[in-house]
């Protein structure tokens, strides 16, 4: 597994914590209260300035690992105020899904320029001749940024031989590519909830661990410990998440330690849609009936083109996405069952809180957070002998959607593959900026007769807030597990079924 940073670490430690009292409580509420004094046991604090500081902060992250809210800063609340709503076998995602914690947040400059110890005051001045508002004096020897007059054009950072000018700004902020977050009145950052799309990087990039997402570990180890019938969709992702010696077989047997039930692949829906959206493109695109289609595997590239480009809402692809598929999927064929989807995404929680997918999808984990109940219960994937995997045609097509392009790739080699007539033309961005300037050359009519498909994470799935490893070495892996599949393509006559599926209620 990849070097764990320490807000990495500590999430980890939460999930594993919350996990535990969930399996093996028998006073849930004193030992979900007790969980801050184990992450932090000494009176000397390790992370912050505070002990008191460190707990509070944790006390607010096991809340959202519960499916809670977030305390109120200026009333006196109890970490399991709300036990009682969480202590269920059933329970959705409630918005907002991703929270900043206030106590965490260190409230970092945001889009500010500032003036290091490496100005030599030169002679030549050339920050004082770029600036275009005579922001910048010399006081004390050295330049100085007056911030009242300054308008953050850059243009003395770029002037600068030295690169003596620095260009602060909010780490989550500038991986959010929907500029959902901006400072509340304290500084502190704050999240749009009108225009976030849930994709979690602003929670990757903030060193201070101050963002974080609800999870519903608590809960699905309730229907666990309950004896429900709970099936396992792994998303395509998994390959090598839990280690160079893991495999999709060890990790059934380590699902199965959990109390689950049977384990499918996500890539047999992505081979559904695969087949569906094939047929789509040739029927509606190659004719000219519509300029171009949007694949909509990816949550948070699907809410963005559909609430900042609502005309485009047509040409979003309604086929069902690769989770919903496979849970469908599953349910037709055990009815009782309820389903548990895993993968690197935390915008599929949101999807799957959707009143028309509840009866589908029963819970959301990411990779993370599977982690921290696998240590909860002692397990190491990569140890655990092979549990045999249910027999399936899943194909290198479906296993390859988790990686940038690989939707588009799949879809046209199924054109290619069954309408060798119809020329494929494909147009594929990667991280919601560029997504965002995507479906502007769509708008603008630069894009047309096109598959284009879209993914919130720079990398695709493989780069999604909820995984383990480094998204280069991810992607590497699924692109050898694709490979390594028996067939490379869906098969036509998988059309009908993908489509019954798609009207199944």
């Amino acid at each position: 597994m990849k070097e764990q940073s320490v807000v990495t670490e500590l999430r980890r430690k939460i999930f594993a914590e919350v996990a535990s009292v969930a399996y093996d409580s028998e006073d849930i509420a004193d030992d979900i209260e007790a969980i801050p004094y184990k992450i932090t046991p000494s009176e000397e604090p390790v992370y912050r300035e505070s002990i008191y500081r460190e707990r509070q902060i944790a006390a607010e992250r096991v809340r959202l690992a519960m499916g809670l809210s977030l305390r109120p800063a200026n009333k006196p609340v109890h970490i399991t105020a709300g036990i009682n709503e969480s202590n269920i076998s059933d329970k959705y995602y409630e918005p907002p899904l991703m929270q900043v914690i206030p106590s965490a947040c260190d409230k970092c400059p945001d889009n500010e320029y500032e003036v290091t110890n490496m100005c030599r005051n030169c002679v030549a001045h050339s920050c004082i001749k770029s600036c275009p508002k005579g922001a910048i004096s010399i006081v004390n020897g050295k330049s100085f940024i007056d911030k009242s007059k300054c308008i953050r054009c850059g243009r003395c950072k770029a002037a600068c031989p030295y690169d003596a000018i620095a260009h602060k700004v909010r780490p989550c902020a500038a991986a959010c590519g929907v500029k959902a977050i901006s400072s509340d009145e304290y500084g502190r950052a704050h999240i749009n909830n009108d225009v976030c799309v849930a994709c979690g990087q602003c929670m990757s990039a903030c060193p201070f661990g101050a963002i974080a997402d609800k999870s519903q570990i608590f809960q699905l180890i309730q229907a666990l410990k309950k004896g429900d019938k709970i099936i396992a969709a792994v998303a395509p992702a998994i390959a090598g998440q839990f280690g160079a010696n893991s495999s999709l077989a060890k990790i059934k047997t380590a699902l199965i330690k959990l109390g689950f039930e049977d384990m499918y692949e996500v890539a047999e829906g992505a081979d559904l849609g695969c087949i569906a959206e094939a047929n789509h493109y040739v029927k509606e695109v190659a004719t000219g009936k519509l300029p171009f289609l949007l694949t909509s595997c990816c949550p948070a590239w699907a809410v963005l083109a559909k609430t900042q480009f609502p005309d485009f809402v047509a040409e979003v692809s309604q086929e069902l996405t690769p989770m919903v598929a496979t849970a469908r999927k599953i349910k037709e064929q055990i009815p009782d069952a309820r389903v548990v989807f895993i993968g690197p995404c935390a915008a599929k929680k949101l999807e799957a809180m959707r009143t028309s997918m509840r009866s589908f999808v029963d819970f959301v984990l990411t990779f993370e957070e599977l982690a921290g109940m696998f240590v909860s219960r002692g397990i190491n994937v990569e140890e655990l002998e092979e549990t045999p995997l249910r027999i399936t045609h899943t194909t290198g097509a479906g296993r390859g959607y988790a990686v940038a392009g690989g939707v588009a790739a799949a879809i046209e080699r199924t054109v290619k593959q069954y309408y060798p007539e119809t020329e494929v033309n494909i147009y594929h961005a990667e991280g919601l900026a560029d997504c965002k300037k995507m479906l502007t050359l769509a708008k603008a009519g630069k894009i047309k007769g096109c598959l284009i498909e879209g993914m919130g994470c720079p990398g695709g799935c493989v780069a999604g807030v909820g995984t383990i490893i480094p998204p280069e070495r991810a992607k590497t892996l699924v692109e050898n597990f694709s490979k390594s599949s028996e067939s490379q393509i869906p098969k036509e006559e998988w059309l009908e079924f993908a489509e019954r599926l798609t009207k199944m209620k």
